[in-house]
């Protein structure tokens, strides 16, 4: 079970800087280098609708963790899980759905291993430039939200501070419900749409 969140660049820091801060202190911990992860998005619109009806917008999205699905979200509805030739479907679905290519946005960044923790610090990117920083941190033994949220939030705080998240709003509906993957999606789906909307003004410490 875990939980994906986005840590503000430090004061008078770079993205990369803030980076290098956290995975200092992960390294401190005593945390130790895992490989590195992925998770991309792409978003796809509904082609021009008819009889007045408002346009949709779909997810899909791919996480290095699950190399053989692909994830489609849409807004405020479900997460299909799908293998990962799903990309080609979109293509002869291009009358239907149509890529708007330059909100294509993706996390890349170290994974570590802490006991029986899983902590992916991830760099942000939108095109060339880095926007923000991810962090997604699983306890690798529970399913269960409810069994370990506290423990969840205390190691996070460790090495995150105040600037831990607080409770995803997926967990809403799922206090006593196994975890799945898609949920850790959904996370990073509206972590991402945060991340955009963020950029329509700007943010100091950014570049």
């Amino acid at each position: 079970m875990g939980m994906a969140g986005e840590v503000p660049v430090a004061e008078g820091k770079s993205v990369q800087q803030t980076v290098e801060m956290l995975t200092r202190k992960l390294e401190l911990l005593g945390a130790e280098k895992q490989g590195t992860f992925c998770v991309d998005c792409e978003t796809y619109h509904t082609a021009a609708s008819t009889m007045g009806q408002t346009g949709k917008l779909m997810y899909v999205m791919h996480n290095s963790e699950y190399p053989l699905s692909c994830f489609a979200l849409f807004e405020n509805g479900p997460c299909l899980i799908a293998d990962a030739y799903f990309d080609t479907l979109m293509v002869k679905l291009k009358g239907f759905f149509q890529n708007a290519k330059a909100n294509k946005i993706e996390s890349r960044g170290t994974r570590y291993q802490y006991c029986d923790f899983l902590v992916k610090v991830g760099t942000v990117t939108m095109g060339p430039s880095a926007r923000g920083i991810s962090v997604e941190v699983e306890y690798c033994p529970c399913v269960i939200a409810n069994d370990c949220w506290n423990l969840l939030m205390e190691f996070m705080q460790s090495f995150m501070g105040n600037h831990a998240p607080g409770v995803p709003s997926v967990f809403g509906t799922k206090h006593d419900s196994i975890y799945s993957p898609a949920d850790t999606m959904v996370q990073y789906m509206e972590l991402f749409n945060k991340i955009r909307k963020q950029q329509q003004v700007p943010v100091a410490g950014i570049r």
